[in-house]
């Protein structure tokens, strides 16, 4: 084990769980106000919750024994055999760091799935949900790709979750909002604090850094070269929104801008470890444009999508897979793209996005269904009414 890659995992595993909390503000900022506190619940629950199930069974079944592809097997159930040792996937760390890495990975991609169902969710289908969706569609999509699953062997490019964490939540959030139906027409739907947007938006490309960088699992060059190609793209990603934003509006906005830098930041996640930097603006820049017009998308689709996870991190996660299929170049991480004379990865990321949306869709619209058979996922009008902060929870953020 290298002391240098284990001290910069372990900044990194603290930036990447920064993230789930600063996603409360980012959230609970653009929901109403008599919805903030329930919004911002549940990332603290799925910090919790998910950590928990993560450490009995969510890690063992992702980075465990490979099982015809699909799954992991048992051998780190209960976190048996990782108080010692490495993972093969980081033989640099001890395997408790690279868990933990993961660990965060999986809370905050549980948690970007409420952004769509904010408002009107009761919170307890909302805890089962989420519970079952990581066992069922989190670990098969993180043993697939990261596990030694049937998307790695097939060749499959993810460098930080494109796929994993924002295809994987923007399908599930997709379905989420058609199952559960729109929110009531009480009022408008104006966000309730942009500040705390603002500040959430900061702190999630303050923690991205953690999460594109440390996926490199070491402190080097290309740790580095992800790091950069991060904040690259997310500056341009500003840039391809705040202009399609002024030509359709007239009027640039705060919530453009940080829309912008998350489009960004999407977008080169699968990518980070793959794109010269060059490409990873021009993928940062279009993912802007991309993402706004898939925000715009959801009027005419008929679907309620509360905060935007669908537009953002489902088309953002895909076109930055896209992306990396055709801007890959074996001078930075020895994989070609299309635009380098390797037609077949590109074909393989097509791939990848339709498996992923197509598996995590299907499997979510089973669960939400089987959950309405046990328990209402919808609060009744009443309680939409009055808001989910006191129907929920019996709490006021604000008592102005």
């Amino acid at each position: 084990m290298n002391v240098a890659d284990t001290s910069f995992m372990l900044i990194c595993v603290t930036f990447v769980m920064l993230m789930t909390p600063a996603l409360a503000l980012f959230y609970g900022g653009l929901s109403r106000a008599r919805n903030i506190l329930a919004t911002s619940m549940y990332s603290y629950a799925s910090l919790g919750v998910i950590t928990v199930l993560w450490a009995i069974a969510g890690y063992t079944l992702s980075f465990g024994g490979d099982i015809s592809g699909l799954i992991g097997d048992f051998s780190y159930f209960g976190l048996n055999n990782v108080t010692h040792g490495v993972h093969a996937n980081a033989p640099s760390i001890p395997h408790t760091v690279f868990m933990a890495f993961q660990c965060m990975f999986a809370v905050l991609t549980v948690a970007l799935i409420s952004g769509s169902y904010a408002g009107r969710i009761r919170f307890s289908a909302m805890l089962l949900f989420s519970c079952l969706w990581l066992f069922a569609c989190y670990c098969p999509m993180a043993h697939w790709v990261w596990g030694g699953g049937w998307l790695a062997k097939l060749g499959a490019l993810d460098f930080a979750g494109g796929a994993v964490v924002h295809m994987a939540s923007g399908a599930a959030a997709l379905a989420a909002a058609q199952v559960l139906g729109p929110r009531q027409k009480i009022g408008n739907f104006a966000p309730n604090n942009l500040p705390l947007t603002l500040l959430g938006g900061g702190l999630l490309w303050f923690g991205w850094f953690g999460f594109n960088a440390g996926s490199a699992l070491t402190s080097g060059e290309l740790a580095g070269h992800a790091l950069l190609a991060t904040h690259l793209a997310t500056a341009s990603g500003i840039i391809g929104w705040m202009l399609m934003e002024w030509i359709k509006t007239g009027k640039p906005t705060t919530l453009g801008v940080i829309s912008g830098a998350l489009a960004g930041l999407v977008a080169i996640t699968p990518g980070a470890g793959y794109l010269p930097l060059i490409w990873a603006m021009f993928t940062g820049f279009l993912g802007g444009m991309v993402c706004y017009l898939g925000v715009l998308l959801k009027n005419r689709a008929g679907y309620d999508d509360a905060l935007d996870v669908v537009g953002i991190h489902g088309l953002g996660g895909t076109w930055g897979a896209l992306a990396t299929g055709l801007f890959a170049s074996a001078a930075i991480n020895d994989v070609n793209g299309l635009l380098y004379g390797n037609s077949w990865q590109f074909v393989v990321q097509a791939i990848s996005v339709v498996a992923t949306w197509g598996y995590v869709y299907l499997v979510s619209r089973l669960l939400l269904a089987g959950i309405s058979r046990i328990m209402p996922l919808r609060v009744d009008a009443d309680a939409e009414h009055v808001g989910l902060d006191l129907s929920e929870h019996n709490e006021r953020a604000y008592s102005l």
